[in-house]
């Protein structure tokens, strides 16, 4: 089923056109990403796509009752309720509709509807319709749905009663991001849905859309994410749209392979059209090979010439060298510590980390865990409240701050660079600004006037200038886009010093980092790979964890253990505790079976006529399924709180 087809769309701000010929089909399933440079128009067509914004010509189809849903970058939840009433509100249909099944209920066990079979009848065929309805919409599970999307987004541990206006922005996205995902559209329409996702919410997203039951369109910079969810990408370059198919790996060798082949295509036309305009040259004033050259040169007028392949090439260029080679012990911590006053508790604790030269560390862990922090307190912006830092010889340290706090947002483009170097000439200075993408009279514009994007790469050149032979980098990829994250990927590779990095960009992390730091609020843990390594491990540990806690379960205590009574008694009690919610999920799980056939068995008792003209037995019934139904209802409340 096509949920929305574009054709020939063109759309233009004043004079100056962003899009044109754009072709896209989204059918019922698909998983679809739409890449391209920063100002390529990306977010432009989603917005047209969602309904958001008019376009100028062409054809946008999409069926009546096809709903979509959208997610606009840097967007915020905006409102006075509560987080858990303003999640709620998306099952007010629901809520109503169940209103009316118990109105209905009470209508179904007065004994004066039965006198009137007609209307008796009519309120139990609507009756069933709107129960069937009811059931078939999530009716018995939607609270289980939002405290599922609120746990995956990061807020198992908040006070769902807390207002939203008192939230920080990220929460706010987090939260705009799940009421969308529990209206559950036909089309879902996702502008940048990682920011502000820390790497298990991200894990938890992409399993969500993996088996999302419609279908999603994605504009992300996260390329582990792509990976993971798409299995078409449209690019958007040179105002019109391109389609391959596959995740966004498969694009990128599909796009050098087409770029590739184009090439040589349009070579080998250009070397035939040049053997061709020879042959006329020399041929065309001689009188017995005259009528051959002319033929040659009407068959050269009529060839459908290629156009040269359009390289979008304009990508940053620099690399990152150490002016001079450090020790081999770069950096040492042992039970690093940190906390903000003596009255707080300690954001993290018995922190212990090795670096040798050359080593290239991703640190890893949940948002507020204090990885920034701890970057800071590396760099002297903070100071360690426990515990020994020592850095080795040699050792100088550049640091890339994710808010960019070091700019001078008075300052030209110029002059930032420039006054850190005085010594380089304008001409110098404007060479590296070029390499990052400034040239002509962008230099000139003021820090404040940059994008997000043009800030980070300013720090980047900023950073490339120092020469330092140990990077402590902080988010370095955000507000990159793509082609710029492949460059700054390629510059790290080749350096020659140590890393030391955060990030929440799997992809990233996997082409840089040879070990992986996780990093909790009481300890560190390092693993010697990238981040698939880190996950396959992690996943292998959890595994092992719960064959383990099977296994001991199922064990008899050893009769020549002797363990301290209280904990003997404690894990007895333990035990017994989860043999008892174990034997009573099973019971309750029998009793829905017994009562949802009781209930199937009353709903065709109720379509016999001999039963539906008694009176009082169809009364009985009625009442019965009354009771059933709350019992039902009952039971469900009482297995999510087991499970959960």
């Amino acid at each position: 089923m096509i949920l929305m087809q574009l054709n020939q769309l063109t759309k233009r701000f004043g004079a100056e056109l962003i899009l044109t010929n754009i072709k896209l089909e989204v059918q019922k399933n698909d998983r679809i990403a739409i890449v391209g440079r920063n100002g390529a128009g990306k977010s432009t067509l989603l917005k047209i796509m969602a309904g958001e914004m008019s376009y100028d010509s062409g054809d946008m189809f999409k069926p009546k009752d096809a709903s979509v849903g959208y997610l606009e970058q840097h967007t915020g939840l905006q409102s006075e309720k509560s987080i858990w009433d303003e999640m709620e509100q998306v099952f007010d249909h629901l809520k109503s509709l169940e209103k009316e099944l118990r109105s209905m209920e009470v209508q179904m066990a007065d004994p004066a509807l039965m006198e009137d079979q007609t209307r008796y009848q009519q309120l139990l065929k609507d009756y069933d319709r709107k129960q069937e309805q009811f059931k078939t919409a999530g009716g018995y599970h939607y609270e289980a749905d939002i405290r599922a999307v609120l746990n995956g987004l990061n807020f198992k541990d908040f006070d769902w009663t807390t207002p939203i206006s008192t939230l920080s922005g990220g929460q706010k996205t987090r939260l705009a991001l799940g009421k969308l995902l529990l209206t559950s559209p036909d089309l879902l329409i996702l502008d940048e849905p990682t920011n502000h996702l820390d790497i298990d919410t991200l894990s938890w997203l992409e399993n969500y859309l993996q088996g999302y039951p419609g279908a999603v369109v994605i504009v992300s910079h996260d390329r582990y994410f792509l990976d993971k969810i798409v299995d078409t990408v449209y690019e958007i370059a040179f105002q019109s749209s391109k389609k391959y198919h596959g995740n966004y790996s498969n694009y990128l060798k599909k796009k050098e392979a087409d770029f590739e082949q184009e090439m040589k295509r349009f070579e080998k036309q250009q070397e035939e059209i040049k053997r061709m305009e020879d042959f006329i040259q020399k041929n065309l004033v001689r009188a017995t090979t005259s009528k051959r050259a002319q033929s040659r040169r009407k068959q050269l007028e009529k060839m459908d010439k290629l156009d040269k392949p359009k390289e979008d090439n304009l990508s940053a260029k620099f690399s990152f060298q150490a002016a001079r080679r450090s020790g081999n012990d770069v950096l040492k911590l042992r039970d690093y510590a940190f906390r903000y006053s003596d009255s707080s508790s300690y954001l993290f604790d018995n922190l212990t980390l090795d670096l040798n030269r050359g080593d290239s560390v991703a640190l890893v862990g949940p948002n507020g865990v204090g990885k920034t922090t701890l970057l800071k307190t590396l760099v002297g912006e903070l100071e360690g409240t426990e515990g020994k830092k020592l850095l080795g010889t040699n050792v100088q340290i550049g640091y890339y701050d994710q808010e960019q706090l070091k700019l001078q947002s008075k300052k030209t483009v110029l002059n930032e660079l420039w006054d850190d170097y005085p010594m380089k000439n304008e001409r110098d200075i404007r060479t590296i600004l070029g390499n990052f993408l400034f040239s002509g009279e962008d230099v000139l514009k003021p820090v404040s006037a940059l994008s997000g994007g043009e800030k980070a790469r300013l720090s980047l050149a900023k950073l490339m200038m120092q020469e330092a032979n140990f990077l402590i980098l902080d988010e370095p990829t955000n507000h990159l886009d793509l082609d710029s994250k492949e460059v700054l990927e390629a510059a790290l590779v080749d350096y020659p010093g140590t890393l030391l990095f955060v990030s929440h960009d799997r992809y990233f992390i996997n082409k840089i980092a040879d070990q992986v730091v996780e990093m909790k609020p009481e300890n560190t843990r390092l693993f010697l790979g990238d981040y698939d390594y880190y996950v396959e491990k992690k996943q292998e540990e959890y595994e092992l964890q719960q064959l383990e806690e099977a296994e001991r379960a199922q064990e008899k205590p050893a009769e020549k253990q002797t363990p301290p009574k209280n904990s003997f008694e404690e894990d007895k009690a333990a035990k017994r505790e989860e043999r008892r919610k174990n034997r009573r999920i099973a019971e309750i799980e029998k009793e829905i079976e017994e009562v949802e056939a009781v209930l199937e068995e009353n709903e065709e008792l109720l379509c016999d006529p001999d039963i539906y003209q008694d009176h009082e037995r169809s009364l009985e019934i009625t009442e019965d399924n009354k009771e059933k139904n709350a019992r039902l209802e009952a039971l469900m409340e009482e297995w999510e709180a087991l499970h959960e």
